[in-house]
């Protein structure tokens, strides 16, 4: 079985309808498509994008409209969905789903920004340990499933993850103490996939809009997929489409094969 997975930062759902987002889905065909940033309630969406032919769809909205919110696009029923990691203070912002198949555990997350004062980083900080701990007991108990992570992480892990590491060193999303969250990640075993097959800089995810930092390549890797390194040979390839316009954030993917 092959399963083609892929993560976008669509920074608005209903936005990026408007710019081919559901042509670009039937025409790369993704087996699970993972989604951030919709910014919508189901109920704001019309058929064709609340439920696309030929998948299943689900959707986990922010309390606050127009805000945050997570979806998922499945050509295979998944086994159990999970909304949220069972707290009212993260779940409020609509930022998980947890999807389990027969192979693996997918976990969708858009993680928090901390840029706008000092609570939202604590609030991002505290976000991020919630889901150490979920991920510290799932990698225990569900030993024999694969574990994959997507989404956007806010934080650039190393300094050829973000075009200006010296200007951005003082600044939310490149801190040490966020940067320290991906190091306890890899040390508990998940492998950033783009990493396994390319160590090279000047790869990205995201663009200023404002400063048309997309047309110059000034951008920030911060949308990925990790999974756990016992299952390193159910990875076949990861990759990030940063041809595919729309959002200030591109795609990015992996192949999983599990025979």
């Amino acid at each position: 079985m092959e399963y083609r997975l892929i993560s976008w930062n669509v920074n608005g759902i209903r936005a990026i309808e408007k710019k081919g987002f559901l042509h670009w889905v039937f025409q790369d065909q993704p087996t699970i498509l993972s989604l951030q940033e919709t910014k919508a309630l189901p109920e704001q969406l019309n058929k064709s994008l609340r439920e696309p032919s030929g998948y299943h769809a689900y959707w986990n909205s922010a309390e606050r409209k127009g805000y945050s919110g997570v979806g998922v696009y499945s050509k295979y029923k998944p086994l159990e969905v999970i909304y949220g990691f069972g707290n009212e203070l993260y779940d409020r912002e609509g930022r998980i789903l947890i999807l389990e198949y027969e192979h693996f555990i997918l976990y969708n997350i858009y993680f928090p920004n901390g840029k706008l004062n000092r609570e939202r980083l604590q609030f991002k900080l505290d976000f991020y340990q919630k889901f150490l701990d979920i991920l510290h007991d799932v990698l225990k108990n569900k030993e024999g499933k694969t574990i994959v992570v997507c989404g956007d992480f806010n934080t650039a892990h190393t300094e050829i993850d973000l075009a200006r590491p010296k200007e951005n060193s003082i600044v939310s999303g490149f801190l040490p103490e966020e940067r320290a969250f991906i190091d306890r990640l890899t040390d508990m075993g998940m492998l950033d996939t783009f990493r396994v097959f390319n160590k090279e800089p000047g790869h990205y995810t995201w663009w200023d809009f404002q400063t048309r930092a997309r047309e110059r390549n000034v951008g920030w890797r911060i949308d990925c997929f990790f999974i756990d390194s016992k299952s390193l040979d159910h990875l076949e390839n990861a990759f990030i489409l940063d041809n595919v316009p729309g959002s200030d954030h591109c795609p990015v993917g992996i192949n999983l094969r599990f025979d």
